[in-house]
């Protein structure tokens, strides 16, 4: 019957199984749970009823578990004429021979269920002794297995067994750590497997008592010699050395064989022909092969001693791709060589002032752990440092390296700006052309347990000690930035993933190098910089002498002298202001700042608004002919002057000022929306206007030339025609027209032309409207005869014939510019 019972029983068992797994979210079940123990997350077990381990939660593959004997658990008992029979992972009651369940069932599982009463059978004979089987064992020891005699009924016995059963019947006196032997008549108490009698206690009488047998401390284990051997009560387990692990397939048992820890091969670059590294690869790997885990604070402390010696030495070629190997490498060698550590915070200073903090926990704990030496604090959910991976001795460890000299290997590493490019250029309004970098803090290399460390689980949050900084310039700007290497082994500085907040602490999702970096933005050509200052310090000394042209040269003053004369003291303003004061300094917008954004604004409105009003007096002079046609002085001031003090009163109440002034320079703040325009506009209008009023302009005077004389030379009439466009054109303010077409600042070009005619405006008006001026070249004359008191005398050109009316018509054109 029972073993018709027992397939049945398998095939449900099987179909179960096959329906739990159908469901479970294997992804996230760990695949190493050992046998009779199921899934809790993807780095933990826990065995099946039944059976137990050595930790409630299980967390290393080598672990194991194993049956409870419930028929020897404390106050246990299957009651009257009964016995316990264990089994794997299970238990069951059975009647004593000649006794049976009145439900007519084989089993029963509590002493309640008890029913067991002697056979009424009649006419038995008497047979052999019945042979059957005592499985007893405490906790988790093996079982221990003794064969027990009774003798059945037979027809002329009485019912009633003659021989009592003390070990079943519970009605014995034996010790918990002994093992009862029913015997007729009586029994006896002999010690486990695994156990002995404690001295001077013979083994078998009722008063035995045992205690456990040491095999480790004995020498009647068999584990290999590449284990440790742990005692157990009542036997003993293999462990692997710490650092050493298990070889596949190897469980933790008497056939246990570990491998000893790995090293990284501290190999040379293929291209790196240097002797010093070669006489510190040598130095290493003998260092590493002579490996003693008695003595691995030593070997940790001349790791990193040699390592300083290495950078200390001037380095001849391929800094980067040695900083990447020997950061690789050194991270590897420490991680290993932490798993010899005892378990709490190592650290060491070695003499070239490098600090290394190793923490050692259990790889369970779930706490925020802080680790620090003198240069760097660091804290950290501390779950993070394993990951997926399983550590043999179940701990964990998390390390910081902090070196004074890596340095010198990574110093001219690039910032990579791929990620932040658009919107430093956003914030600081042009091209990022380079980057510098400093250095203010040591390269802090930190590692886990856990290798995969490119997106952790949670941030970890870093302080570095670090040369302090009393302000930062404009365009500067302290970074947390982490090394990068390529295949390669070159690589750069990155920030993407880090943070850094005012008061100095780093949180970032990944793990690798770290340091505290200033880095300057160069955002400026430093040509461009150098023809921007020396143009515009030639033209103020222009606008200078225009002014004073026009206010002295009286035969020249009329009223487009007076337009020229305001155009040129506006230039000159904002010139002057702008040389001066743009650059802001501080990187704080302030109302200094904000003022000198303001009057640029104005100054710069006011000349615009003057050009405007040259190409009116053009239009009058060339097209309408007539000059008293042109607005009077009044209405020119109030256009040139009162148009642009609107347009700043207009934005100031808009904008309340934020739109003035910016972190690196004291203009417009191009980021408030639409404010720019408040500029662009105006000026954008203007040299449409005037740009049509040259192409009038040059047509008229096309015409005028050829009215003048049909038969001038057409080289001369083109060379007169060319020059008094130019000189139009640069008076009109179209030059600037070429700025509302830097649509990509990165046009390198374009910038460079648009920077040349606008810093040197200043001497093209000097040159149009003064040198090129007949009026103004005689009254020079004079000046320079009353300073060198030589007699002053009319210069011309000696010209005759008609020659003579033809420059005299086109002097009196130039005149008129």
């Amino acid at each position: 019957m029972r073993g018709v019972r027992c397939p049945g029983l398998l095939v449900v068992c099987i179909l179960l199984s096959l329906s739990g797994a159908g469901t479970q979210k294997t992804e996230n079940c760990a695949r190493w749970c050992p046998i009779n123990s199921k899934c809790v997350s993807n780095r933990s077990c826990v065995c099946k009823p039944g059976f137990s381990s050595e930790k409630a939660l299980i967390t290393n593959p080598a672990e194991s578990c194993e049956d409870i004997n419930e028929c020897l658990l404390p106050g246990f008992s299957c009651g009257d004429f009964a016995k316990c029979e264990n089994s794997e992972g299970s238990y069951a009651c059975v009647c004593n021979l000649g006794y049976k369940l009145l439900s007519g069932a084989e089993s029963f599982v509590n002493k309640s269920e008890n029913t067991c009463q002697a056979s009424v059978d009649t006419g038995m004979t008497p047979v052999p002794s019945r042979i059957y089987t005592v499985t007893t064992a405490p906790g988790n020891l093996p079982e221990q297995t003794t064969t027990v005699h009774q003798t059945q009924l037979g027809d002329s016995e009485e019912r009633t067994p003659k021989d009592v059963n003390e070990c079943t019947s519970g009605q014995n006196h034996c010790h918990q750590t002994t093992h009862c032997i029913n015997k007729l008549g009586g029994y006896s108490c002999i010690c486990r497997q695994g156990w002995k009698p404690v001295p001077g206690s013979p083994n078998g009488p009722v008063s035995t008592v045992c205690e456990d047998v040491d095999e480790c401390s004995s020498g009647q284990h068999h584990c290999h010699n590449s284990t440790i051997c742990k005692n157990t009560v009542g036997s003993y387990k293999c462990h692997c050395r710490p650092g050493w692990k298990p070889t596949s397939g190897s469980l933790r048992g008497p056939d246990t064989i570990c491998q000893e820890p790995s090293f990284p091969t501290w190999t040379l670059l293929p291209a790196a022909h240097s002797q010093t590294l070669l006489r510190f690869s040598v130095e290493v790997q003998n260092l590493l092969r002579d490996f003693n885990p008695a003595t691995v604070n030593y070997t940790i402390q001349k790791l990193i001693e040699a390592v300083d010696k290495l950078l200390e030495d001037p380095m001849e070629t391929q800094t980067q791709q040695v900083a990447a190997q020997l950061l690789s490498n050194l991270e590897q060698s420490l991680r290993t060589l932490a798993q010899f550590l005892p378990k709490g915070l190592f650290t060491y200073t070695s003499p070239s002032n490098t600090e290394l903090s190793l923490m050692v926990k259990e790889q369970d704990n779930k706490d925020v752990t802080t680790v620090h030496h003198g240069q760097t604090w660091m804290e950290l959910n501390w779950a993070v440092t394993a990951g997926a991976k399983i550590s043999e001795n179940g701990s964990s460890v998390a390390g910081i390296l902090s070196s004074p000299n890596m340095e010198k290997l990574l110093a001219n590493t690039p910032l990579n700006l791929d990620r932040r490019r658009a919107s430093l250029e956003e914030f600081y309004g042009s091209p990022i052309l380079s980057v510098s970098l400093k250095f203010l803090s040591n390269i802090n290399s930190i590692f886990l347990t856990n290798t995969d460390t490119e997106k952790l689980a949670s941030n970890i949050t870093f302080k570095f000690n670090f040369t302090s900084v009393e302000s930062i310039k404009p365009r500067h700007q302290l970074i947390c930035a982490f090394w990068k290497a390529h295949d390669n082994g070159n690589g750069y500085w990155d920030t993407d993933g880090c943070s850094m907040n005012g008061t100095g602490f780093c949180h970032c999702n990944h793990l690798t190098s770290f340091a505290i970096l200033m880095a300057q933005y160069h955002v400026q050509d430093p040509r461009l910089e150098l023809i921007t200052k020396v143009g515009l310090l030639l033209s103020l000394i222009c606008l200078l002498l225009c002014i004073l042209t026009f206010l002295l040269v009286k035969p020249i003053q009329s009223s487009r002298t007076m337009v020229h004369l305001h155009l040129c003291i506006c230039l000159f303003l904002g010139s002057i202001i702008f040389l001066v004061g743009v650059e802001n300094e501080g990187g704080e917008v302030g109302l200094r700042c904000r003022l000198v954004a303001v009057m640029l604004h104005f100054c710069f409105l006011a000349a615009f608004c003057w050009m405007a009003l040259e190409g009116v007096e053009l239009y009058f002079l060339v097209v309408r002919v007539f000059q008293g046609q042109g607005l009077s002085t009044w209405h020119r001031c109030l256009i040139g002057y009162g148009v642009p003090l609107l347009i700043v009163a207009i934005s100031m109440a808009v904008v309340k000022m934020d739109g003035y002034g910016h972190a690196t320079y004291c203009w417009l703040d191009f980021r408030k929306q639409g404010f720019l325009w408040s500029f662009s506009g105006p000026v954008a209008f203007i040299i449409f206007c005037n740009a049509a009023i040259f192409v009038i302009t040059v047509w008229k005077l096309t015409k005028k030339f050829s009215e003048i004389n049909p038969n001038m030379k057409k080289l001369r009439k083109a060379r007169v025609l060319t020059i008094t466009a130019i000189a139009q054109l640069l008076v009109l303010g179209c030059t600037w027209g070429f700025g509302l077409f830097l649509f990509d600042p990165h046009s390198t070009w374009l910038s460079y032309i648009f920077t040349l005619l606008n810093c040197l405006q200043g001497l093209f008006l000097y040159v149009t409207l003064c040198l090129l001026n007949k009026k103004v070249r005689e009254e020079y004359w004079k000046w320079a005869c009353m300073v060198t008191g030589s007699k002053y005398t009319e210069f011309n050109s000696s010209t005759t014939g008609t020659g003579t009316s033809q420059t005299r018509a086109l002097r009196s054109s130039e005149s008129g510019m």
